[in-house]
């Protein structure tokens, strides 16, 4: 059965996945993406606190292994991946802790949280635009991890979703610098 916390992230995806992003390369007024283009330092070793938590860490879940990075999506794609990724971060960190994780993501889980509303102000529905098909094809591998019934497999993507933190916030940042944002190493 899907955890009750998935169940809004698996309507986003679906309907993003369905629908899309917005137009062209504008951020939708409401958007308040600019304030995370230099996200803290502090942020940063919060989120990677986490990590330590994270043992035996065996699952198949290759969900962040991919073979583009956000830089490498147009920017209304860059939002959807941010939104669909700060959703998922959010409902796994919000599933039920022991006492000393719960004490790690308490700061982390609070920044995701406003991240994630701030993104949701940036995502809108355009009908005649669709995502990418590497964004898309990342959707539907996100969506196959939600329906996963067993407490193994949320334990899995739990697990992954973490290891993998800093990405979440790298991709961040590189939505919120829009057309700046460049390969590392790579001059714009």
């Amino acid at each position: 059965m899907l955890h009750p916390s998935l169940t809004p992230l698996l309507v986003l995806v679906l309907g993003v996945s369905l629908r899309a992003a917005f137009p062209h390369h504008t951020l939708s007024k409401d958007c308040r993406l600019s304030k995370y283009q230099n996200i803290v330092q502090e942020e940063q070793q919060a989120a990677d606190k986490m990590r330590p938590f994270v043992k035996n860490h065996k699952c198949n879940t290759r969900l962040f292994h991919r073979k583009w990075n956000a830089v490498d999506l147009p920017m209304s794609d860059r939002v959807v991946l941010v939104a669909a990724e700060l959703n998922l971060t959010t409902a796994m960190l919000e599933l039920p802790a022991a006492p000393s994780f719960a004490e790690a993501r308490r700061r982390p889980l609070d920044f995701f949280r406003h991240a994630q509303e701030d993104v949701r102000g940036c995502v809108s529905v355009d009908p005649s635009h669709q995502p990418s098909g590497r964004l898309r094809h990342w959707l539907h591998k996100l969506q196959a991890a939600m329906r996963a019934e067993s407490p193994e497999s949320t334990a899995c993507l739990r697990a992954t979703t973490i290891l993998h933190v800093l990405q979440v916030l790298d991709n961040l940042r590189c939505a919120a610098l829009q057309d700046k944002c460049c390969r590392a190493g790579v001059n714009c």
